[in-house]
């Protein structure tokens, strides 16, 4: 299975990162249960977990599994100033490192060898400078490609290092569950099962014309490959943005004209907000609409002109989700809805248009009415930006039942970090490898 590559991709994965920084704050809670959240579990502990907690889960039900669990509400600016300390630590091994959430990364260090040792030498030297300079746990894996070294880092947890060698990759793999497979969910991990898969060894002796037949050529070649380390893709450094998006769990919800407006519109607060705040706007915008059983359907649009306008999104939504509603007059309850907006560019100066007839003018930025919204926009940026996100809603948010989820929770979750110019720290010198 392995071939003349070395192991040389580590993926670093900060370990239960929420409630360790809480932890970390107040030393009172250490080793104790605590959860991040209230009415819903945002975040918990190991101690937590080994009660069955986990996120997502109800607050009055995560006490019901552990009466002894401690609620703390959570401090969002401390996640993103400790996740930035830990991405600084990256940095000072190698220039490629791929931040895939505030929590996680990729690195390659196949250049440091001569700087700084081995790759196993280098994970464990994060790990000790994490622990060490931060405070915080950070589990590692080291292996060939991007895949295994994620599966690596998961067998590590809780603050372990597990390094797979090219030679023992398919021994590594054989009998670890199906679902560390990248993609591989519930849906997806139930029907592997009912076929008698559950281990990445049967999944990797699994002919290929059954996983065809499960999944479609596209999915099923990928699964087939993942299962014997087949992952060409490499560690990608920091680009640019390509799409923003947003969604919202809703259970199952009647799928009415009231429910799609006010849960599009915080859906587009969200996302609309987020692209002025990175000085983009984007031309095509996409709806995902999940109906019970988990089918789902898209439904895309693309613009003459790129907006960044909750209004305006909020009503193009809103008419895309209309119109996969109206192809599936049988479905009457969705349980998910989200908003994506792609095909970005830098947005431009406002400057408005000649007042030609040009046809349907509801989605151009640069008309009147474009300019009123692009005014009202910036003005509730600026409100935010001085007294908080809550200090100003539109109504549409306002009134919505959606998930309340706190904002700074999921500006955290869904940050991307890509488009972030950060200063590069000085490599480490000598003195601070020491062990």
């Amino acid at each position: 299975m392995g071939s003349g590559r070395p192991a040389t991709i580590l993926h670093a994965d900060l370990d239960a990162f929420y409630a360790s920084v809480e932890q970390l704050l107040d030393p009172s809670l250490r080793q104790r249960p605590i959860a991040v959240g209230g009415g819903v579990v945002l975040a918990a502990s190991y101690e937590a977990r080994a009660f069955g907690v986990g996120a997502g889960m109800s607050g009055w039900r995560a006490r019901r599994l552990c009466p002894n669990l401690t609620f703390v509400s959570g401090h969002f600016q401390d996640y993103q100033r400790f996740g930035d300390e830990v991405f600084d630590v990256f940095q000072a091994f190698t220039p490629l490192v791929e931040r895939v959430s505030i929590d996680e990364a990729f690195l390659d260090v196949g250049g440091a060898f001569r700087l700084f040792g081995s790759p196993t030498d280098i994970a464990m030297e994060i790990r000790h400078r994490v622990r060490s300079e931060i405070g915080l746990p950070v589990s590692v894996g080291v292996a060939r490609t991007k895949h295994l070294a994620k599966i690596a880092s998961q067998v590590a947890k809780p603050d372990g290092l597990v390094v797979v060698e090219p030679e023992r990759e398919r021994e590594f793999l054989e009998d670890l569950p199906v679902e560390l497979v990248w993609g591989v969910g519930p849906v997806t991990q139930a029907r592997l099962a009912a076929s008698g898969i559950r281990k990445i060894g049967e999944l990797a002796a699994a002919p290929n014309a059954l996983l065809d037949h499960m999944f479609g050529k596209a999915v099923g070649g990928k699964l087939a490959s993942l299962a014997v380390n087949v992952d060409p893709r490499r560690i990608e450094g920091s680009h640019r943005v390509a799409s923003m998006g947003a969604q919202a769990a809703l259970g199952r919800r009647l799928a009415t004209p009231g429910l799609l407006r006010s849960t599009l519109g915080y859906l587009a607060d969200r996302v609309a907000g987020r692209l002025r705040e990175s000085g983009r706007a984007g031309r095509t915008v996409s709806v995902r609409v999940r109906f019970k059983g988990l089918r789902s359907v898209t439904r895309s649009a693309t613009l003459a002109a790129a907006i960044s306008s909750t209004l305006t999104l909020t009503e193009l939504a809103s008419e895309l989700a209309g119109a996969a509603l109206a192809d599936h007059p049988r479905e009457r309850e969705i349980t998910l809805l989200a908003v994506t907006v792609s095909n970005l560019v830098q947005e431009p100066t406002l400057q408005l248009e000649m007042p030609m007839d040009v046809g349907d003018d509801r989605y151009r930025p640069r008309t009147t009415r474009g300019a009123a919204r692009w005014g009202v926009d910036r003005s509730v940026d600026a409100i935010r930006a001085r007294f908080g996100r809550d200090a100003v809603h539109y109504a549409t948010v306002m009134f919505s039942d959606v998930d309340r989820v706190p904002e700074a929770f999921r500006e955290l979750a869904e940050h991307r970090t890509e488009g972030r110019a950060r200063p590069r720290p000085s490599p480490a010198t000598p003195s601070t490898l020491q062990r």
